[in-house]
């Protein structure tokens, strides 16, 4: 069999099928010996004919004599052979993805290898033969829904209505030989994590069937084998014992499949499914589902509030189910609910606030955060002049907690623990964010201005664990993203504290956070006086300095985040305040300390410094960098003299340094998707001042080790960049500086990786 099948690279498929070696093959089948073989060589063959309308005659050859083997799936289904099983599923399961086409194009000669298909998942009683079809559906499903072949799908729609109670018959789970529901795989956690990933795929190919079958019929089969599991077992079910629970759990769990494809205005099942689903019994994984289910037909509900409130009891009620899965799941659900009913729900706050501070302390972390965010949705739906009184009753209860925290937390795990509550508190600022008038007063800023001394002590208490100041940064980052410049009142205070906390603790994070404030505070926003546009820019002058006076004290190693974060915020800073940035005393050693930069061997820090330096030389040019920003008018702005001449003046000053830094870096140490901007970079430089720059590149190239490049290549490089400045063509120097230290790095470095690197450290401090 391996023989045949290495036959076919050189042998013509056809004239193999068309000799007896196809009965050869056929009957390997029978022996237990060769029947792995020859169900490889088989679908060897299928694979090669992909190409239906090419392979058509080998196809019609091929077909019959497959579709004899059918009578095989009954047989090894009877025997519980499932190795053979999953063979013979394997066959079948190839032919149709490899003929998929002429499945669709001609279903009357076709259907039986689909049946076959079919036959194969619903015998497939240990579950390990069926993922192999799962492909097929999906493949035949495309074509199907395609208006060209609408008469097939007409055909086929009985074969995917089976699908669909093949496949909610194989997501019960199992029935433990031992009887116990706690541990329905035995212990094997390998075989239970096998499980739940496969129900996931089913659940794709429910979705595949409701694609051609149409969602109604779908959700219908759900509901006729709850409604069954309530007629047969519904009176026999009691607190703790739920007879043949698997049988109710499988359809919940295929309508939460479903969930993604059912319209929101479906009507006909819904409203029968959504009051059955919030009266099962209360069994653990049955009630899992239900609550995951329901969440997955939030948007559906909005549109029907007639069944909000049973649902809303019935996901709340799950909080105190003593499952700690039951309860993530409500948790989940019940944001889904708050997010979507949020208009609905409204009315219900001072309820839903009330909820909230009854269990929040019951939850985990994720927990905690998805509920909060479901409130936190109904608060921002409240009319304006209620805002400050709703944000302050559902928020305070969790500042006082951070109080209390913050007093408790003395070793890692406290503090982490303060860390995640932090983040609540960023969730309600996230997405409580009043539609108020510009020049108002916004009251979610008002109750902002309250808690802002909380967040500050606990910064300053907690100034040398990251996570705290981390989470602390981000909700003063978020209060700026969300009430832009309605954030004026708090401004001073906020940047006081992120100066202050950046000198104590040199932590990126208040960059990250000061970069917010720059960006909402720029000169050419609206209702931005020119005070506080210039104190912004002082503010950020102060955290450079701080910056500066930190990569002085440290090499750069020691500070690869914050460098990243200070060159993100340049970015911005020249951006938004460009005039200002590229005039400013700081300028000189922000570049020098980008080249300083380039030294590190981590992408990041090192991408950010190269696109700080590629902003930086745009303004060297005619062109304003910012025209990809903006409107028409935006757009046809060029710069001023004065601006083009400071960034050439300072380019003359720190270039030699900067090309020497890129250059070795291209040739030495960075990454590859570092690559792009580096040579970028040298090209503005040229479009600047080509003579000098090449006369820099000259200099950089001749310092490199003795015998790493000739001299004829040395002189090859300068002639060939002194043409295109003659000719003008200066972006073809790009491609020869990348082609040259492409070259170089293969040559010098690539072969003995950590030899290169150590030259390329004592190039870096020799330049």
């Amino acid at each position: 069999m391996e023989c045949i099948t290495s036959w076919m690279r050189e042998v013509p498929l056809n004239d193999i099928v068309n000799s007896p070696l196809l009965d050869v093959i056929l009957n390997a089948l029978e022996s237990d010996q060769s029947f792995d073989s020859a169900v490889e060589c088989l679908c060897a063959f299928f694979r090669e004919t992909r190409d239906v309308d090419e392979c058509l005659g080998t196809i019609r050859t091929l077909c019959p004599r497959v579709v004899a083997l059918k009578p095989k799936i009954a047989q090894f289904a009877g025997l519980e052979d499932w190795d053979n099983f999953k063979g013979i599923t394997r066959i079948f399961a190839e032919a149709g993805e490899a003929w998929v086409v002429l499945v669709a194009r001609m279903p009357e000669q076709f259907r039986v290898v689909v049946d076959a298909i079919l036959e194969c998942a619903a015998g497939d009683k240990e579950k390990d033969a069926i993922s192999q079809t799962f492909i097929f559906w999906y493949e035949l499903k495309q074509y199907l829904v395609l208006d060209r072949y609408m008469q097939a799908r007409v055909q086929y729609v009985d074969v995917y209505s089976k699908l669909v109670d093949v496949m909610i018959g194989h997501l019960e789970f199992p029935t433990p030989e031992s009887g116990s529901e706690r541990d329905l795989f035995e212990g094997d956690r390998d075989q239970e994590d096998k499980f739940r990933e496969f129900r996931h795929r089913m659940g794709d190919v429910l979705k595949d069937c409701c694609e051609v079958i149409g969602v109604t019929e779908c959700l219908q089969k759900s509901y006729v084998r709850i409604e069954q599991w309530v007629s047969t077992y519904g009176a026999q079910a009691s607190e703790g014992k739920i007879p043949q629970w698997q049988k109710l759990e499988a359809p919940l769990f295929s309508m939460r499949a479903m969930g993604r494809m059912v319209p929101r205005d479906e009507d006909i099942m819904l409203p029968r499914l959504i009051p059955l689903i919030v009266q099962i019994p209360n069994q653990e994984k049955v009630r899992f589902q239900a609550v995951m289910a329901l969440g997955r037909y939030t948007e559906w509900t909005a549109q029907h509030p007639e069944t909000l409130q049973d649902q809303l009891t019935f996901i709340m009620d799950a909080f105190n189910h003593p499952s700690k899965e039951v309860v993530r799941a409500a948790a989940l659900s019940f944001k889904f609910f708050c997010n979507d009913c949020a208009e609905l729900l409204k009315v219900y706050s001072t309820q839903l606030q009330q909820f909230y501070e009854t269990v929040i302390d019951k939850l985990p972390p994720t927990s905690q955060e998805e509920i909060t965010d479901g409130v936190a949705s109904v608060l921002a739906k409240q009319p304006p002049d209620q805002i400050y009184s709703s944000f302050k009753l559902c928020c305070d209860p969790v500042v006082r907690r951070l109080m209390n925290m913050a007093q408790m937390a003395h070793d890692d795990k406290a503090k982490l623990a303060l860390a995640d509550h932090l983040q609540l508190v960023t969730i309600f600022v996230q997405r409580v964010q009043p539609d108020i008038e510009p020049m108002e007063p916004n009251p979610a800023v008002q109750y902002c201005q309250e808690i802002f001394p909380v967040l500050s002590t606990i910064a300053e208490s907690f100034a040398s664990f990251t996570p705290i100041l981390e989470r602390v940064c981000r909700c003063w980052r978020y209060m700026v993203l969300s009430y832009r410049t309605a954030m004026a009142p708090l401004l001073p205070s906020l940047a006081e504290k992120l100066s202050s906390g950046f000198v104590a603790s040199r932590q990126g994070c208040y960059l990250w956070a000061t970069d917010a404030i720059v960006r909402e505070f720029s000169d050419d926003a609206g209702h931005v006086d020119q005070q506080t546009a210039n104190a912004i820019f002082a503010f950020f002058e102060q955290q450079a300095t701080t910056f500066l006076r930190a990569l002085n004290d440290l090499p750069p190693e020691e500070l690869p985040d914050v460098i990243e974060d200070f060159f993100r915020l340049c970015i911005d800073v020249l951006l938004y305040h460009p005039h200002k940035t590229i005039n400013s005393q700081l300028m000189s050693p922000i570049l020098s300390a980008a080249s300083t930069s380039l030294t590190l061997l981590k992408e990041e820090p090192v991408k950010a410094a190269l696109q700080f330096l590629r902003d930086f030389l745009a303004y060297g040019g005619e062109g304003s960098p910012s025209s990809a920003y903006g409107d028409e008018a935006t757009r046809q702005k060029s710069n001023p003299p004065d601006i083009q001449a400071a960034v050439r003046q300072l380019t003359a000053e720190q270039g030699e340094a900067m090309t020497q830094r890129v250059m070795t870096g291209m040739m030495y140490s960075f990454p590859t998707d570092c690559f792009p901007d580096a040579s970028g970079v040298l090209l503005a430089l040229f479009h600047i001042m080509p003579q000098q720059v090449a006369h820099w590149i000259g200099n950089t190239v001749a310092m490199l080790p003795q015998g790493s490049i000739s001299v004829q290549e040395q002189e090859r490089l300068l002639n060939n960049i002194n043409q295109r400045i003659q000719s003008g063509e200066t972006m073809k120097i790009r491609m020869l500086l990348q082609d040259f230290t492409n070259s170089y790095r293969r040559r010098n470095v690539a072969p003995r990786e950590g030899l290169g690197r150590l030259e390329a450290t004592k190039f870096r401090f020799a330049g």
